[in-house]
Protein backbone atom coordinates (compact mmCIF):
# COMPACT_ATOMS: atom_id res chain seq x y z
CA UNK A 1 0.00 0.00 0.00
CA UNK A 2 1.37 3.37 -0.62
CA UNK A 3 0.25 6.73 1.37
CA UNK A 4 -1.83 9.24 -0.98
CA UNK A 5 -1.35 12.86 -1.68
CA UNK A 6 -4.49 12.84 0.45
CA UNK A 7 -2.79 11.26 3.31
CA UNK A 8 0.50 13.89 2.70
CA UNK A 9 -2.50 16.64 2.23
CA UNK A 10 -3.23 16.69 6.32
CA UNK A 11 0.56 16.91 7.21
CA UNK A 12 1.65 20.40 8.72
CA UNK A 13 5.41 20.10 9.10
CA UNK A 14 6.93 17.65 6.26
CA UNK A 15 8.19 19.51 3.49
CA UNK A 16 7.14 23.08 5.16
CA UNK A 17 9.75 25.16 6.86
CA UNK A 18 8.83 24.77 10.58
CA UNK A 19 9.65 26.97 13.86
CA UNK A 20 10.84 25.21 16.67
CA UNK A 21 8.21 24.16 19.33
CA UNK A 22 8.60 25.96 22.64
CA UNK A 23 7.54 22.96 24.83
CA UNK A 24 6.01 18.89 24.37
CA UNK A 25 2.75 20.68 25.07
CA UNK A 26 2.50 22.90 22.23
CA UNK A 27 4.21 20.72 19.62
CA UNK A 28 2.45 18.37 17.05
CA UNK A 29 2.59 14.93 16.20
CA UNK A 30 1.61 13.73 12.95
CA UNK A 31 1.19 10.40 11.76
CA UNK A 32 -0.12 8.68 8.62
CA UNK A 33 -1.72 5.52 7.09
CA UNK A 34 0.91 2.33 8.03
CA UNK A 35 2.02 1.25 4.59
CA UNK A 36 1.82 -2.35 5.35
CA UNK A 37 -1.37 -2.39 7.52
CA UNK A 38 -1.95 -5.92 8.50
CA UNK A 39 1.75 -7.01 9.26
CA UNK A 40 4.01 -7.07 12.04
CA UNK A 41 7.17 -4.69 12.16
CA UNK A 42 9.28 -2.75 14.13
CA UNK A 43 10.22 0.42 13.42
CA UNK A 44 12.81 2.34 15.52
CA UNK A 45 13.76 5.53 16.27
CA UNK A 46 16.98 6.31 17.89
CA UNK A 47 17.93 9.93 19.58
CA UNK A 48 21.25 10.23 20.55
CA UNK A 49 21.16 13.49 21.53
CA UNK A 50 18.14 13.57 23.46
CA UNK A 51 18.19 17.28 26.21
CA UNK A 52 15.88 18.38 28.67
CA UNK A 53 16.16 20.67 31.21
CA UNK A 54 16.05 19.32 34.87
CA UNK A 55 13.24 20.80 36.74
CA UNK A 56 15.04 22.45 39.71
CA UNK A 57 18.44 23.92 38.86
CA UNK A 58 17.76 24.26 35.00
CA UNK A 59 20.49 22.43 34.45
CA UNK A 60 20.61 20.36 30.74
CA UNK A 61 20.37 16.91 30.96
CA UNK A 62 21.36 14.94 28.26
CA UNK A 63 20.16 11.44 27.11
CA UNK A 64 20.13 8.32 24.14
CA UNK A 65 16.59 7.18 23.55
CA UNK A 66 15.84 4.58 21.91
CA UNK A 67 11.88 4.21 20.60
CA UNK A 68 10.57 0.84 19.07
CA UNK A 69 7.40 0.48 18.09
CA UNK A 70 4.85 -1.98 16.11
CA UNK A 71 2.50 -0.18 13.92
CA UNK A 72 -1.18 -1.02 13.74
CA UNK A 73 -3.35 1.30 11.67
CA UNK A 74 -0.48 4.38 11.76
CA UNK A 75 3.25 4.98 11.60
CA UNK A 76 4.48 8.75 13.28
CA UNK A 77 5.74 11.10 11.00
CA UNK A 78 9.19 11.60 11.69
CA UNK A 79 10.03 15.05 11.17
CA UNK A 80 7.45 15.43 13.79
CA UNK A 81 8.64 13.14 16.31
CA UNK A 82 11.83 15.09 15.89
CA UNK A 83 10.36 18.60 16.26
CA UNK A 84 8.60 16.99 19.56
CA UNK A 85 11.57 15.27 20.93
CA UNK A 86 13.53 18.65 20.32
CA UNK A 87 10.99 20.41 21.97
CA UNK A 88 12.15 19.19 25.41
CA UNK A 89 14.72 21.10 24.96
CA UNK A 90 13.73 24.06 27.23
CA UNK A 91 11.29 21.99 29.16
CA UNK A 92 12.02 21.25 32.71
CA UNK A 93 10.87 17.71 33.40
CA UNK A 94 12.70 14.58 35.75
CA UNK A 95 14.12 11.86 33.81
CA UNK A 96 11.20 9.52 34.19
CA UNK A 97 8.74 11.79 33.21
CA UNK A 98 10.53 12.90 29.94
CA UNK A 99 10.80 9.57 29.48
CA UNK A 100 7.54 8.19 30.00
CA UNK A 101 5.52 11.21 28.54
CA UNK A 102 8.01 11.05 25.23
CA UNK A 103 6.23 6.75 25.26
CA UNK A 104 2.36 8.11 26.24
CA UNK A 105 1.86 10.49 23.61
CA UNK A 106 3.37 8.67 20.68
CA UNK A 107 1.03 5.53 22.25
CA UNK A 108 -1.93 8.50 22.21
CA UNK A 109 -1.20 9.79 18.91
CA UNK A 110 -0.49 5.93 17.22
CA UNK A 111 -2.37 3.56 18.99
CA UNK A 112 0.22 0.86 18.36
CA UNK A 113 0.30 -2.89 18.50
CA UNK A 114 3.15 -2.10 20.68
CA UNK A 115 6.07 0.49 21.66
CA UNK A 116 8.60 0.35 24.17
CA UNK A 117 10.85 3.16 25.33
CA UNK A 118 14.70 2.50 26.60
CA UNK A 119 15.96 6.51 28.01
CA UNK A 120 19.66 5.86 28.91
CA UNK A 121 20.41 9.18 31.06
CA UNK A 122 24.06 10.22 31.24
CA UNK A 123 25.15 10.90 34.65
CA UNK A 124 23.86 14.17 36.64
CA UNK A 125 26.01 14.06 40.43
CA UNK A 126 27.77 11.09 39.27
CA UNK A 127 24.64 9.21 38.79
CA UNK A 128 23.08 7.43 35.62
CA UNK A 129 19.20 7.17 35.83
CA UNK A 130 17.58 4.77 32.99
CA UNK A 131 14.35 4.44 31.97
CA UNK A 132 12.32 1.73 30.72
CA UNK A 133 8.75 1.63 29.93
CA UNK A 134 6.63 -0.89 27.19
CA UNK A 135 2.98 -1.26 26.62
CA UNK A 136 3.20 -5.03 27.20
CA UNK A 137 4.70 -7.53 25.18
CA UNK A 138 5.07 -7.83 21.63
CA UNK A 139 3.17 -9.53 19.57
CA UNK A 140 4.41 -13.52 19.49
CA UNK A 141 6.18 -14.36 16.63
CA UNK A 142 7.82 -10.52 16.19
CA UNK A 143 11.63 -10.32 15.97
CA UNK A 144 12.60 -7.35 18.39
CA UNK A 145 16.19 -6.89 18.42
CA UNK A 146 18.00 -5.55 21.68
CA UNK A 147 18.85 -2.22 22.23
CA UNK A 148 22.19 -2.80 22.77
CA UNK A 149 23.18 1.25 24.13
CA UNK A 150 25.64 -0.22 26.99
CA UNK A 151 25.14 1.27 30.71
CA UNK A 152 27.12 3.50 31.97
CA UNK A 153 30.48 2.49 33.00
CA UNK A 154 32.45 5.88 33.54
CA UNK A 155 36.27 5.14 32.88
CA UNK A 156 35.84 1.73 34.31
Amino acid sequence: MTTSENDLAALSQLGRQTVQPDSPETATLERVPSPHKGRDYVVRFTAPEFTSLCPVTGQPDFAHIVIDYIPDEWIVESKSLKLYLTSFRNHGAFHEDCSVSIATKLVEVLNPKWLRIGAYWYPRGGIPIDVFWQTGLPPEGVWVPAQDVPGYRGRG
